[in-house]
This record gives structure tokens, C-alpha cells and sequence, in this order.
């Protein structure tokens, strides 16, 4: 931390003040410190002490999360079950009371997956294999011809080693690609733009290693991103072991895959953000806006990613009305569309303000599983990103961000912190009493980028990518301890965001994804 010398006593005296030191490099957890009461924490006791007490016996939250993951299921942008979805939220919103409840209309993508399968193929001198992979195609994905792609397999760790190759060498050829697990950011840039990369040196089709450490022949599932320069070419995840085994056998001979998708697209579905309000007492035109997405992938019950996000948010909303506690602002909860591949649903909730991006005071997106919470991170001035798949043709790159140096804040986002320092000193009772640097979130992005200040719960983060975009992620992977504790720090977190005097800074540009 190559200021850190220089900035050791402003640093300290900030961390003194805001409860926040540096952090390090992408993928270590974010050095934090446990907030000291200060001037909010003594206004907003009372009113945080009832609010911690209710969420932590309350248990319709979690009975809400049941009855969405249960028996509504999967919802993938332009499915039924999406649309069903909806409506049942807008009555659950109706019945707790919440005013302004309306869909905001938004067209999203219908990717159909169909059928599909992958087989590799193997005649060496130590015996042949033939053995069916565990593979999940990629969303947005386009399928193969009918009866099946069959070719040889390329097998590269990252772009570097494909960029090497001849691209005789590539031609025709099913390109695999195991850059092994360095963190999501990594995993997900070989997802989204492998194919693409792979298809510029012409490739038939790609496998690629799912984004996650944890090997339990799972395929996890997401969304790629096609260059449109370049053909569309048939691409699925396989599972950690099968990466492995398929990077063991090439090593001793030609290994071969057969795969057949029937992945294809239909006409856009009308679909859209569900909105809910409490509306502010003093200044109603001054917004609070919280929530998470409502859609999922086509696997799985969209427990962890994103349904208990919309759920604790949701209860956290509903807990203040309860309560009938009245902010000054007003405190808004959204149910964002087509996060997972288009994220139509952010873009159509930007358009939507306009003009009035002025006033909305904060955004809180949870999108990261309801596991364990520490805290809230704040405002993306240093927290792990996703980096963007490298254009076709340029080199990969594995470097980490350098580490979060605090006093690189301006005074106004240093007052930011200490006030939220000051804010989660009144979860102490419940654990969640840290502020660490980075927040945020893809739907709230195209607002963020445009100045709003983005918050986001920071969990312990143990099995996240284990389960999420997989068959196993389901309402059994989500705590009902921790889901209540997720629940009771956005309440309190909402609530004196929009009821207190002051307002916490944001950053033009700053998007976090």
C-alpha cells in the first residue's frame, strides 16, 4: 500500500473516527473495525433497538422466501413462472401495507435452454473412454446443429495460451478452457467472453470450467456475452472434475467431445420491476431505494441468488411500516428484472428517474446470498469488481487491484463513512457492526454511475458460489438466523438513511458489477 506511510496518521485518525481501515488486495476480506456509538447512534437508538428486536422474532420474512422458492420455483427472464413471480409480490407488497406498489413494465430476453448434453470421447494407448460430462449450457447461449457438434478438443488454461496457438490449431475445434479458481471476477471473465475469444480463432464450440472452488461434479450456469463481430458459437459450463479430467487426458493423447444444445431465443416477454414505498413524511421526493432482483436462472429454486435478497429487503421495508415508524424520506423497495442476463431491469429503473437521479439519496442492493452478515460495504471506492472479458485479441489479465487506501477519500466521503460507522454501531447486538469499502451491485449500477451513494450487505461469504447459478441452490442453503440478521441491519440501515439530516456522498462512474 504504497501510501500508506505517508497517510499513517490521517488514516488512523479516520479509522478512529469512521471505523474503517485499508483493505487489501480482491479476494481477501476487507480490513474492517467495529463502530464506537456517535451522534446518530444516540438519536437512533430507540428507534434501532425496536427495529432489532422485531426482525429477529419475526418470521414472515422467511415464510415469504418458503412460498416463492417452493412453489413458484425457478423464474428466468421471460418465463411464466417470472411473471407469477411478480404478481405474487405485488399482492405480498399490497397486504404489508406499502403504498405506491405498482410494475414498472420492462421487456426482457427469452432464452430457452431445451435439451442438452456433452460426451468426450477418448482412444489412447492406455484404454478408451467415453463418459457423459456434466455440463449446463451457458445463458444467452445459441444451440448446435441438429444432431450435435462432434470435435476435437483444445484445451488452454487462459487467453494467453489459446492467443499462442496457431489458428490451425483452433479451427473446428471445441476450445476448453480451466483457468481454475482465483475468485468469481476470473471465473465469470472466461464465462462471459471466452466464447467470443474463442469463436475470433475459429472455434466450433467452448466448454469452460464453472466459476466456483468447490468440486461436487456441479455445473454452474450464466450469462455470456457475445462480441457481434464475431460468429455465435454453442458454449456450456462443465463441472470442476470434468475440466480436470479432460485437462489429464489431453496430455496424453486427442480427446474428443460430442455436444448437443438446444438453446435458442424467442420474442422478447413483457415483464417488469415491482416498486413499493413508504412514503417519506417530510421530504417524500427524496428516495431511499433498496432491493435485489427478482428473476433467477433456470436451475435451482433462485434461492440464495437473488430470492433471499429480495425477501430480506423486503421484510426490512415491511418492518419499519409495522412498526409505524415514519422517515423524512421516502423508502423504496424494488424487485429488479433480468439482472442475470440482460439487465434490462436497472437500465429500465434509470430511465424511469430521469431527471430526478438528484434525489435519490441511496441505493442498497443485496445480491450476494443471505449468509452470515459482517456489515455494510459502502460505495465501491475500493471493494472487489468483476473485471470486464478482455476484447478479442488482447491478453487476459489476472492482476488485483491495488489495496484500498482510505485516505484517498475526499473530506465529504470520509464524513460518509464515519457517519456509517456511526450507523451500524447500533447492530452491535446482532454482529453486523462494520463498514467495509465496496458495495454495490449490478441493477443499482446505472444509477450509481450517475452519483448515488451504493451500499451493500458484506457477509462472511463462505459458500455463495458453491450453490449460486447451480441445481443447488435452494431455500434448505439459506439460514433462517442469518436471513434475519441480513433483514434486521437493512431495516435499521434504510431507516436512518432516510430519516437523518445528513446525506452520504457518492461517485460519478463508480460501478460496480
Amino acid at each position: 500500500m504504497k501510501r500508506f506511510a505517508a497517510l499513517m496518521t490521517s488514516v488512523a485518525l479516520l479509522a478512529t473516527q469512521s471505523g474503517v481501515a485499508q483493505m487489501g488486495a480482491p479476494g481477501e476480506r476487507p480490513t474492517t473495525l467495529a463502530a464506537a456509538p456517535g451522534p446518530l447512534a444516540t438519536k437512533y437508538k430507540a428507534d434501532a433497538d425496536r427495529i432489532l428486536q422485531a426482525a429477529m422474532n419475526d418470521n414472515d420474512g422467511y415464510a415469504a422466501l418458503a412460498y416463492l422458492t417452493d412453489h413458484i420455483g425457478k423464474r428466468v427472464s421471460g418465463s411464466p413462472q417470472l411473471n407469477t413471480a411478480i404478481a405474487w409480490g405485488a399482492e405480498l407488497m399490497r397486504k404489508a401495507g406499502l403504498q405506491n406498489v405498482q410494475v414498472q413494465p420492462v421487456m426482457v430476453p427469452r432464452w430457452v435452454r431445451g435439451n442438452e448434453s456433452a460426451t468426450i470421447q477418448y482412444k489412447g494407448e492406455a484404454g478408451p473412454i467415453t463418459k457423459p460430462l456434466h455440463m449446463l449450457g451457458l445463458g444467452m447461449s445459441v444451440g448446435t446443429p441438429k444432431g450435435g457438434i462432434t470435435a476435437p478438443v483444445v484445451f488452454v488454461h487462459d487467453f494467453a495460451e489459446l492467443d499462442a496457438l496457431p489458428d490451425a490449431q483452433v479451427k473446428g475445434k471445441v476450445v476448453v478452457y480451466n483457468p481454475g479458481w482465483h475468485g468469481y471476477g476470473i471465473g465469470s471473465m472466461y464465462r462471459t467472453g471466452g466464447p467470443s475469444r474463442a469463436a475470433a480463432r475459429g472455434a466450433a464450440a467452448v466448454l469452460v470450467r464453472s466459476a466456483t472452488g468447490l468440486a461436487l461434479q456441479i455445473p454452474h450456469t450464466g450469462t455470456l456475452r457475445y462480441d457481434e463481430k464475431q460468429p455465435k458459437i454453442p458454449s456450456a459450463a462443465i463441472s470442476v472434475e470434468d475440466a480436470l479430467l479432460i485437462e489429464r487426458l489431453a496430455k496424453e493423447g486427442p480427446v474428443t467431445v460430442h455436444l448437443e444444445m438446444e438453446a435458442h431465443m424467442e420474442p422478447d416477454v413483457k415483464a417488469g420491476n415491482l416498486l413499493g414505498e413508504i412514503v417519506g413524511s417530510e421530504h417524500p421526493e427524496q428516495v431511499v431505494v433498496l432491493g435485489g432482483h427478482i428473476d433467477s436462472w433456470d436451475v435451482g429454486q433462485g434461492a440464495q441468488d437473488d430470492g433471499s435478497g429480495i425477501m430480506a429487503t423486503f421484510e426490512a421495508v415491511s418492518l419499519i411500516h409495522k412498526l409505524g415508524l415514519k422517515p423524512k424520506r421516502t423508502i423504496r423497495i424494488v424487485f429488479w428484472v433480468n439482472e442475470e442476463n440482460g439487465g434490462a431491469g436497472g437500465r429500465a429503473y434509470r430511465q424511469w428517474i430521469g431527471d430526478r437521479i438528484g434525489d435519490q439519496v441511496a441505493a442498497i442492493e443485496m445480491d450476494g446470498g443471505a449468509e452470515k452478515p459482517l456489515g455494510i460495504g459502502y460505495g465501491g471506492f475500493g471493494g472487489p469488481r468483476r473485471p470486464a472479458p478482455p476484447a478479442p485479441g488482447a491478453a487476459a489479465s489476472s492482476a488485483t487491484r491495488p489495496g484500498f487506501d482510505i485516505g484517498t477519500l475526499t473530506p465529504e466521503e470520509q464524513r460518509s463513512f464515519a457517519s456509517l460507522r456511526d450507523i451500524v454501531s447500533l447492530l452491535g447486538a446482532i454482529g453486523t457492526d462494520t463498514v467495509s469499502p465496496g458495495g454495490g451491485g449490478s441493477d443499482i449500477g446505472p444509477i450509481v454511475a450517475d452519483g448515488v451513494p451504493a451500499l451493500s450487505p458484506h457477509t462472511v461469504g463462505e459458500h455463495y458460489f458453491d450453490w449460486h447459478h447451480t441445481e443447488a441452490d435452494t431455500l434448505d442453503k439459506v439460514d433462517p438466523d442469518s436471513f434475519k440478521r441480513n433483514t434486521a441491519m437493512l431495516s435499521v440501515v434504510a431507516y436512518v438513511l432516510a430519516d437523518m439530516d445528513g446525506r452520504l456522498a457518492g461517485r460519478k462512474g463508480e460501478v460496480r458489477e
